[in-house]
């Protein structure tokens, strides 16, 4: 009885001091998650492909991009891959470039070992163009100081 009578006064004094507009909130708060169009897979490169080209883009907008791309679950087309590096070339940061081949590697070694190497022949001729490192050329494969195996000895 006790417990009963102290949870209803509890209850009637968290009511009572809750402002008015909460209240409203809570009990007639409705929102919509489904309202926005759906983007297809040809929009979201064409989207991306604007970003990364446009004339006045800097480093920092490189990287916010960048990293907005990292977050999402999925690998960038070539088209998208070669846009971002020709960005990183206009405003030369070689560097930039070749760490976001490096995420690129990673992520879709994470996936199928055959996916950097299709993705590598795709932006070949962009990389060549730019005179880009790849990370295996700069020996960012292998780790700089890592011990020979006591098997190899």
């Amino acid at each position: 009885m006790a417990f009963l009578l102290r949870s209803t006064l509890i209850q009637s004094l968290t009511k009572a001091s809750r402002p008015m507009w909460m209240a409203a909130m809570t009990s007639t708060g409705r929102r919509n998650m489904s309202s926005h169009k759906k983007e297809t897979d040809e929009e979201f490169d064409e989207r991306w492909k604007a970003y990364f080209d446009r004339p006045n883009i800097d480093g920092w907008d490189i990287r916010q991009g960048i990293n907005h791309m990292n977050r999402l679950d999925l690998i960038p087309e070539p088209e998208i891959i070669s846009a971002c590096l020709q960005a990183c070339r206009r405003v030369n940061d070689h560097s930039l470039a070749v760490r976001y081949l490096e995420t690129i590697r990673y992520k879709s070694n994470a996936v199928s070992q055959q996916v950097w190497p299709w993705i590598l022949q795709e932006i070949r001729p962009t990389l060549d163009k730019l005179g880009v490192s790849t990370p295996e050329d700069l020996g960012y494969d292998k780790p700089e100081l890592a011990l020979k195996s006591v098997d190899d000895m």
